[in-house]
């Protein structure tokens, strides 16, 4: 059973994301509206495993669906922190904060959303916590976490 579940994984390995559609569609039903081969490829993978072998315990399980924050990479370094380097030929500095990260006045929850800032990057925070939420949420019902 095992070296059947291994050969399923590298099969699965080798497909493309249509491919993959159609694997899932064969074993599960409608294929998750997912656009990346790759996490596709991983969630298939991890799904037939976890068929296969039992999957996540109840505590894992439990653990996964608390909900709380996170602790930001780079909060490690310290309130008053400053990180400091050159974006598109000027100096950009970002201090470590109680509560975030600051650039320019304006406090952000990680280091990620100050340099999605500080890059121009189009959608404004509640907009990209709306999508990173909603993502996650997804990515967990796709495994039936």
């Amino acid at each position: 059973m095992i070296a059947d579940v291994e050969q399923l994984v590298a099969d699965i390995e080798a497909l493309d994301l249509e491919g993959l559609r159609s694997v899932w569609r064969e074993r599960y039903g409608p294929p998750p509206p997912l656009r990346s081969a790759p996490i596709l490829r991983q969630v298939l993978a991890w799904r037939v495993q976890a068929q296969a072998l039992g999957g996540l315990d109840a505590e894992t399980r439990k653990t996964l669906a608390r909900t709380g924050p996170v602790q930001a990479e780079g909060r490690h370094l310290g309130v008053g922190a400053r990180l400091t380097r050159i974006w598109k030929g000027r100096e950009v500095t970002v201090v470590v904060e109680e509560q975030g990260f600051r650039w320019e006045d304006e406090l952000f929850p990680s280091l990620s959303a100050a340099a999605t800032a500080i890059a121009g990057m189009g959608l404004d925070r509640q907009a990209r916590r709306h999508l990173r939420t909603r993502r996650v949420r997804q990515l967990l019902q796709i495994m039936r976490l």
